[in-house]
């Protein structure tokens, strides 16, 4: 049976690298992907990992219908046996719909990937809906790590090393950027709520004041 399976999991643990390892191995058995992205590092319409791989896709607009431009591809001729969405935190709730609707009525596997959370915890309207709809849901075993060495399970934003909790929900960036850029990075919970990132962290390693040492 068709399914709509929602691969989720913090930045940095492997999503967008799963979904070209799926591209990869069903258009080597001759399948043939609808592939969807949105706000890629790469660029407008492409489908890239932090590994340097990178395949091009459809860029999702607001208001886009997912369903009907599926059918409109079919029915011109074009062929589908598959979809895959990335960045599918950044789809709106209707489009996770149509999505939905892509497994029910066409038949076909839906393959979502995208974080569940933005930078203050929140859901994503997109994942939230995709947890509500998918027959399943699967985290990724690829575990991203805190700069801590803990296992990262929240996305921080932040401007020059420091951490922010305000702001629009969706500004893109990536964990690679230079000082003065909007950036991410992963965090354990501990350190999220303390809003330690990695600068933060050595520049208080760094302080004398850290560690105080008694003259007794």
């Amino acid at each position: 049976m068709p399914e709509l399976v929602f691969f989720s999991g913090t930045m940095d643990c492997g999503k967008s690298t799963l979904a070209l390892q799926i591209e990869h191995n069903r258009s080597a058995r001759g399948l043939q992907g609808m592939i969807f992205s949105r706000d890629d590092r790469a660029g407008e319409g492409k489908l890239s990992s932090r590994l340097g791989l990178v395949t091009d896709a459809v860029e999702v607009e607001d208001g886009q219908d997912l369903y009907a431009y599926i059918v409109d591809h079919l029915s011109q001729g074009g062929r589908a046996d598959y979809v895959i969405a990335d960045e599918a935190q950044f789809l709106a709730p209707e489009q996770i719909d149509q999505l939905a609707r892509v497994v029910d009525d066409l038949g076909l596997d839906v393959y979502a990937f995208g974080i569940t959370t933005d930078f203050r915890s929140k859901l994503f309207p997109g994942s939230q809906r995709l947890v509500e709809l998918a027959d399943r849901v699967e985290v990724l075993q690829v575990e991203a790590l805190c700069w801590c060495g803990a296992r990262a399970t929240h996305n921080a934003r932040t401007i020059g090393g420091v951490m922010v909790v305000e702001g629009a929900q969706v500004v893109v960036g990536d964990v690679t950027h230079s000082a003065d850029e909007v950036g991410y990075e992963v965090l354990c919970r501990r350190h999220h709520r303390r809003r330690m990132t990695s600068a933060a962290a050595h520049a208080a390693a760094l302080s004398p004041d850290v560690l105080p040492v008694s003259s007794s």
